[in-house]
């Protein structure tokens, strides 16, 4: 992959609809492709995946290396990291998309009129579908499976923190589509990482149909307001938990999973609610059990817990951390709780933790989140969990798609009208 960054502005716009148009091209080819095709394309690409493990972990080795010099995070070094498992945890994933049910011809729809036509709507693809993300290799790999699943073709624009892994990602993407005698340009990474080549990426709305942007609040701001092109926001993910009544020492588990377990993803708790009446009993519990994270607390937090919580600004409501922090407030019931989630929520994921039906029913009947839980930790917020196989991020926009979003997100319908010579 040969940089364009030396490029002239207008040099560099004209590679990359060079590339749109490479793409435009092999859609048309993948979108007619039968499904045992497709299917053998993403076992090849599995397959490739697995060969070349050796080189992914590499070239993995080299980001983190740059990353760690860098300064990066503990919580965006762990986003960036490939290991044998998760390398092969990504073939897996590869696998399970190809198993999954076809989708491109599948008929969601079928009504007879009056005068006898028939009409179907039927699931076709979307076109040219654009990713640009952060430091988050796997996504090369979900991404590039999920698009070919639902007979696309993408463009991806990985971040500089995670060129060398994407690069050898690709690599093994593209050396599967050629193993299966499909065009390598179904799948294609932009060969350069500078902003300006977004720009110039997202005009293209005669050749992208589509574009995902998956990172920070900045990235995601970036793309909408230079698009031209559709825009689904993969926004950020200030999740919240209300805990109103049940074991107090399970709630505390739940709590520890939701926010411990991976801080530094989307689905990682970042505010917890706790019921002004069990608040003097969980709040110890949560300061003797949560040692590793630092703790932003209301006044009333701060009086139960202890010198260790920290007082929370108003910022601190809006707060994605994507590390070992929280938020914990105090709230009268769960008026004042779906009021702050309304007004500082991200529409990402909420869950309350209660043994009261009627409540957990208001909760999710008023909460309007794109993924509201009952019961259970944030972090089941995740395509492969939810069971679409895998993922290509969460939608926290409405139109067309919200919340996880696997294959089925990436394509759109189509009306089939059946007729025997009527006429209008």
């Amino acid at each position: 992959m040969n940089s364009i960054r030396a490029l002239s502005s207008s040099d560099r716009a004209a590679t990359i609809r060079q590339v749109a148009e490479a793409a435009r091209t092999a859609s048309r080819t993948v979108a007619k492709l039968s499904a045992e095709r497709r299917r053998a394309a993403l076992l090849a690409i599995a397959d490739a995946i697995e060969g070349r493990r050796a080189q992914i972990l590499e070239a993995n080795a080299t980001d983190l290396a740059g990353g760690k010099a860098a300064g990066l995070t503990p919580a965006l070094l762990d986003r960036l990291r490939l290991d044998d498992a998760r390398v092969a945890a990504l073939a897996v994933a590869v696998r399970e998309i190809a198993a999954a049910p076809e989708l491109i011809g599948r008929v969601d729809r079928t009504e007879t009129r009056p005068n006898g036509l028939v009409v179907e709507r039927v699931r076709i693809p979307l076109g040219v579908i654009a990713i640009i993300y952060e430091a988050r290799p796997n996504v090369t790999v979900d991404a590039a499976a999920l698009c070919l699943k639902a007979g696309n073709a993408c463009i991806l624009r990985g971040g500089r923190e995670a060129l060398e892994s994407n690069k050898a990602l690709l690599a093994s993407v593209q050396a599967g589509l050629l193993a299966a005698g499909l065009p390598g340009d179904a799948v294609q990474l932009l060969p350069t990482t500078d902003r300006e080549a977004i720009v110039d990426l997202v005009k293209l709305d005669d050749l992208i149909d589509l574009v995902i942007p998956r990172g920070g609040e900045g990235l995601i701001r970036y793309v909408a307001e230079h698009a031209r092109v559709p825009v689904i926001k993969h926004y950020k993910g200030v999740c919240h938990i209300y805990v109103h009544s049940g074991d107090l020492d399970g709630a505390v588990d739940l709590v520890r999973n939701a926010k411990v377990s991976r801080p530094g993803v989307c689905n990682a708790l970042e505010t917890l609610l706790v019921d002004r009446a069990i608040a003097p009993q969980l709040i110890p519990r949560l300061v003797a059990a949560l040692p590793e994270v630092e703790l932003r607390g209301d006044a009333t937090t701060q009086q139960l817990g202890g010198p260790t919580v920290v007082a929370a600004t108003e910022e601190d409501w809006f707060a994605e951390y994507l590390d070992l922090i929280l938020a914990v407030r105090v709230v009268d019931g769960i008026e004042q709780a779906i009021r702050h989630i309304e007004h500082y929520g991200s529409s990402h994921t909420e869950s309350i933790l209660t043994t009261d039906p009627v409540l957990a029913e208001r909760f999710v009947r008023e909460v309007d989140s794109s993924t509201v839980m009952v019961n259970a930790s944030t972090r089941f917020a995740d395509g492969g969990e939810l069971g679409l196989g895998a993922e290509i991020g969460i939608s926290t926009t409405r139109l067309h798609a919200y919340g996880p979003m696997g294959a089925e997100g990436l394509t759109t319908t189509k009306f089939v009208v059946r007729g025997n010579g009527q006429t209008r």
